[in-house]
């Protein structure tokens, strides 16, 4: 009888996740570094730390020369839920209020947190610098109308943020990333995305609509100096006047079995031998 008590104890101590998942804006397609709709194109070696997806369509050319650290979901159920997710975080960037409107090149952009917006289409030719000064829970939004475009070598650069912070860009037509960008936050184009030549984004690449053109480029989720924010996939927008919820801002961890649960494993396993071994004896007393 103890044991029969003892054992669905153990086993949800080993099967709670060690991190409690929590969402994000983005919803399942945080899971995913590149995520295109009607194609994905790839030329030359490429390399993506993410899931890679695709949805409706179902053209995936040069995938062989991609070196992937995810899955690739082609017109499947997960890709689709990701599309449909992404495209309810695009409304709602979309229609953040209070926005700071911008025209010019963002490399001249030295504001704080919050969410900004260019009528029609935004470049830039050097370095942005967004800098969060510590804060937690905190966003940049940069509403583009039509096109983004950066130039050869230019880059973005992020500093004093944390796990909770976050870094959109929602391109109301198509972004076209220049060669050798180092480009850093979420990319949700309500059209198409081109990454040319050697071009790195740490965040996401994600097409609603259209297709996403990879060459030679690397791609990253999860990056090494993203303040562990899941490639700036955090924020509150409570702030910025969306009331919606269904989302609190900290990235998705993967559950991992914590060193507790291991240990309940193993007195698991010897609390199973020792009643065996107890029925063994009984078994053996009664025949004598």
């Amino acid at each position: 009888m103890t044991c029969s008590c003892i054992l669905p104890l153990f086993l949800g101590v080993f099967l709670a996740p060690g991190n409690a998942a929590a969402g994000t804006i983005l919803g399942s397609a945080e899971e995913f570094a590149v995520l295109g709709a009607s194609s994905l194109t790839n030329t030359g070696a490429t390399t993506i730390h993410g899931d890679v997806g695709l949805y409706p369509g179902t053209s995936i050319t040069g995938a062989g020369t991609i070196s992937l650290t995810g899955t690739m979901h082609s017109t499947d159920g997960v890709a689709r839920q990701a599309e449909t997710d992404a495209t309810t975080a695009y409304t709602i960037l979309s229609s953040l209020s209070g926005a700071t409107v911008l025209t010019g090149d963002l490399s001249n952009f030295t504001g704080g947190p919050g969410v900004y917006s260019f009528s029609s289409s935004a470049q830039l030719t050097g370095r942005l610098t967004l800098n969060f000064a510590g804060a937690s829970n905190q966003d940049f939004v940069f509403q583009i109308g039509s096109t983004l475009t950066t130039a050869s070598g230019s880059s973005i650069l992020i500093e004093n943020g944390n796990s909770t912070d976050g870094v959109f860009f929602q391109v109301g037509t198509s972004a076209t990333i220049g060669t050798s960008t180092a480009f850093a936050g979420n990319i949700l184009a309500h059209d198409s995305i081109a990454l040319e030549s050697t071009a790195t984004v740490c965040g996401r690449a994600i097409a609603l609509t259209d297709a996403v053109t990879l060459i030679g480029n690397t791609v990253s989720n999860s990056c090494g100096n993203d303040f562990n924010s899941g490639g700036f996939s955090g924020g509150n927008f409570a702030s910025y006047g969306y009331t919606g919820g269904a989302f609190d801002g900290v990235p998705v961890q993967t559950p991992e079995p914590s060193t507790t649960a291991l240990s309940a494993l193993g007195l698991l396993g010897a609390l199973g031998f020792a009643a065996r071994k107890r029925g063994i004896l009984a078994t053996s007393l009664i025949i004598q």
